[in-house]
């Protein structure tokens, strides 16, 4: 793309992202990726989720899901994982990542600070239509969990 002509002082700055506060959201997967793990030795499902209603409408949040890695005990956390969203979003027994995208699912995120940037982490899913529909709510755990 050619950007000749553009010139940066003529706009102020966009506005500035940080962590989406704690709470529940409905959100759909825009895209999974498979990707290598630092040390070379396995991969990971990265999956970008966008928020789909409410305030913060078109804002991202990704998560990592271990499925291939020396640790067991981090693949069989990725796989119940893994489980949960394919429940939750109806679609039990995908053939590829991408069968996961474009449904709308719950997520209840939580914001963690780490060298003094706050940022999200997802710590549940559930069907959007279980999802508590007010943000502080707390709710029990799906029949399948």
């Amino acid at each position: 793309m050619d950007l000749s002509g553009f010139n940066a002082d003529n706009f102020s700055d966009g506005k500035e992202f940080g962590a989406i506060p704690e709470g529940t959201y409905t959100a759909r997967i825009l895209s999974s990726e498979d990707k290598p793990t630092k040390n070379g030795l396995g991969s990971y499902l990265e999956l970008q989720l966008e928020i789909i209603e409410g305030e913060y409408k078109g804002w991202r949040v990704w998560d990592r899901l271990n499925l291939r890695n020396p640790s067991q005990a981090a693949v069989e956390i990725a796989m119940k994982t893994l489980a949960t969203i394919c429940k939750a979003i109806g679609v039990r027994t995908p053939r590829d990542s991408t069968d996961l995208h474009n449904k709308p699912i719950g997520i209840k995120l939580a914001v963690r600070e780490y060298n003094g940037q706050q940022s999200n982490e997802i710590k549940k899913y559930m069907p959007a239509e279980q999802r508590p529909q007010n943000e502080g709510m707390t709710y029990s755990k799906l029949p399948w969990e």
